[in-house]
């Protein structure tokens, strides 16, 4: 008898930072996610590509962003690899996957197609899932989300209904449904699953009592948690204990000297809660997978999307805009009363009629040690926690891996564990050939990676070979660094060493003609002629 093929969960959070729930760290409570990590291995130098949907995009196909048609976010900016939907050169995982025999669905967030209303081929339906039950737009209200839907059905209504309704738990609460149906109707068929939240992205959401239970919790400030953050990483093994702190945010005061404090701390707090609840649907999930029999030959990805979330929800914003353009926002609650929209210090968040960010400060306290966020292609940026969980494959318990990877990796991975087969070609389409590599030998033993590693997003960009790295922050010079000495990137070396970076830029020019980067000056131009603002112009964050 040919051995079972394993089930496959991948879990994706959105905008969480580097260090923030406890197996990596933080002060922020994840037993369940701990559990994983204690089971099985965390990964220290896994990236991601800085920003929501690119990387949703880069994960689900084994494609570099702009390969797939999202080389910045779900809006039409003109160049080709800039469409903003998911485009026919690529398959997803769901869609390798049922080759294999696989039963697929997804629970959470999409944000890979520009349509927000109707179905077209870039919906998870068309896209090789079986089941879905989420959203197609990338941020909203927990409470009553725009752009609900099961199947390719809007179900806006559900939530509008439902006072309990919160999207955290609901995600949670359908992908351990979709679990237990499968098992009930096809035990013996392996299963994929894609659990997208949208927890900790703004607006700051989130139960009361969880609140509650982090009161206090981040009074000493964030330099002192910083501190101690770091600390808590070097005992672990996580971060080398050579590497310098980065200096906290040149436009944040230090904690003892900032105004609105109790505010401040609330929106910690709220942040907080919103990966509490998140770890507490994953213990569901886990639940529903030790009930069935299944845990044991489930292989588990955790990871997030990009780094911490510095955006700010300035007072005044134009909420009309962001229901009408973005769909990221309601004018009033379910039950009429206005949403207060901006970060407010007289309105604490975390209520429905709410909607507020944490802000610069906190988001540097999340991407402890690290250098910028979300956006950026620093380490801040990109470096996300990786949990890998599989029983009955993994051998190591609770172990570390300092295995560089990317997201194209967990294709790669994918594909080798469920024995499927990656296209050349599929539904009359030419695929492109797969970016990533494989993280099996890792679960074993630390690997070298030999092929480089490359990011680009809205001009900010990167190269690593080995144990060097050059990146931009745009519109600034190249720097380079040396990622065993100082993976904080506080020493830049490209001075002293100008023949690799030349060498270096030389690797990424050719990465980026081939996969179809397009200058961000050339995008801008592109975009006015279209009529349209530049993401990074608009901030709309998703």
């Amino acid at each position: 008898m040919a051995e079972k093929k394993p089930d496959i969960i991948i879990i994706l959070n959105d905008d969480m930072g580097y260090s923030d729930i406890g197996c990596y760290g933080g002060e922020i409570e994840t037993p369940n996610l701990d559990r994983l990590a204690s089971g099985g291995l965390r990964y220290s130098q896994f990236y991601n590509t800085a920003r929501c949907s690119p990387s949703r995009a880069s994960l689900l196909t084994g494609l570099q962003p702009h390969q797939t048609g999202i080389g910045i976010l779900t809006y039409d900016t003109g160049p080709e690899g800039y469409a903003g939907d998911l485009n026919r050169n690529c398959v997803t995982m769901a869609e390798v996957l049922k080759g294999a025999g696989y039963h697929t669905c997804l629970s959470g967030k999409w944000h890979v197609a520009q349509d927000l209303t109707e179905p077209t081929d870039s919906w998870p339906l068309q896209r090789g899932f079986d089941e879905f039950y989420g959203t197609i737009i990338g941020a909203g209200s927990f409470y009553h989300p725009n752009t609900l839907t099961r199947g390719n059905t809007n179900i806006d209504h559900e939530a509008a209904g439902n006072p309990d309704f919160f999207y955290t738990d609901a995600i949670s609460d359908q992908a351990a449904t979709f679990i237990r149906e499968h098992h009930a109707g096809s035990p013996d068929t392996p299963l994929f699953q894609y659990v997208a939240y949208t927890a900790p992205h703004w607006p700051l959401h989130a139960h009361p009592e969880d609140i509650e239970k982090y009161r206090g919790r981040f009074d000493a400030g964030w330099d002192k948690l910083r501190e101690e953050r770091l600390q808590r990483m070097v005992r672990a093994g996580i971060i080398h204990p050579n590497w310098q702190l980065t200096d906290r945010d040149p436009t944040q005061p230090p904690f003892e000297n900032a105004d609105e404090k109790a505010w401040l701390l609330r929106c910690m707090e709220v942040y907080a809660a919103q990966i509490d609840r998140m770890d507490q649907g994953i213990g569901k999930i886990l639940a529903a997978l030790e009930e069935t029999g299944r845990l044991d030959n489930t292989l588990v990805l955790f990871l997030s999307d990009n780094g911490a979330c510095a955006e700010d929800i300035p007072e005044g914003v134009d909420l009309r805009s962001l229901v009408d353009d973005l769909m990221i926002a309601r004018g009033t609650t379910r039950d009429g009363r206005p949403v207060r929209l901006g970060n407010d210090p007289s309105i604490m968040p975390g209520a429905e009629d709410t909607y507020q960010s944490y802000g610069v400060a906190w988001a540097n306290l999340s991407n402890t040690p690290f250098r910028l966020y979300k956006h950026w292609i620093h380490e801040g940026g990109i470096s996300t926690p990786l949990i890998a969980h599989w029983p009955k494959a993994i051998a190591a318990r609770g172990e570390l891996r300092h295995t560089p990877g990317q997201l194209p990796d967990l294709m790669a991975t994918v594909v080798e564990v469920s024995g499927a087969t990656y296209p050349q070609a599929h539904a009359g389409h030419e695929i492109l050939p797969l970016e990533g590599t494989s993280l099996v030998p890792s679960f074993a033993a630390d690997q070298p990676r030999e092929a480089p590693l490359f990011w680009e997003h809205e001009g900010n960009a990167a190269v690593r070979t080995g144990k060097w790295k050059l990146v931009r922050k745009y519109p600034d010079p190249w720097e380079l660094y040396d990622m065993e000495s100082d993976r904080t990137e506080m020493h830049d070396l490209a001075v002293a060493h100008p023949d690799r970076v030349t060498t270096m830029l030389g690797l990424y020019e050719g990465w980026a003609a081939r996969c179809g980067v397009i200058p961000r000056e050339t995008v801008l131009e592109s975009m006015k002629k279209l009529g349209g603002t530049a993401f990074w112009e608009k901030e709309d964050g998703a």
